[in-house]
C-alpha cells in the first residue's frame, strides 16, 4: 500500500468519524431541545428537536447503508430493485 493509498483512506476514515459525530451531536441537540419544548410546553421546540433528532438518525442510517453499498454494489443494486418493485405495485393500486 503506497502513501497516498494510505493517506486516502485515513481521509475516508477520518471523514467518515466526522460525520458520525455530526450526526450524534444533532441527535443529541434535537432530543434537548424536544425536552426542552416538553418543559416550557412548546410544540413548536417538541416538533422542532423531534425533526432534528430523525434527521440525526436518518443521516446516520444512511451513511451505513451508503458504506455497505460501496462495499457490496451488487447487492444494493438488489436492494433498490426490490424496494422499487414494493413501490410499483404499492402506487399502482387503485
Amino acid at each position: 500500500m503506497s502513501s497516498q493509498d494510505y493517506d486516502k483512506d485515513l481521509n475516508k476514515d477520518a471523514n467518515r468519524l466526522a460525520d458520525k459525530v455530526e450526526n450524534k451531536a444533532n441527535e443529541f441537540a434535537g432530543e434537548a431541545q424536544k425536552q426542552f419544548g416538553n418543559f416550557v410546553d412548546s410544540p413548536k421546540h417538541q416538533i422542532e428537536g423531534a425533526a432534528r433528532k430523525f434527521s440525526g438518525q436518518a443521516s446516520e442510517a444512511l451513511s451505513g447503508v451508503a458504506d455497505k453499498v460501496k462495499e457490496n454494489p451488487l447487492s444494493g443494486l438488489i436492494a433498490a430493485g426490490a424496494i422499487g418493485v414494493v413501490l410499483g405495485l404499492l402506487l399502482g393500486r387503485k
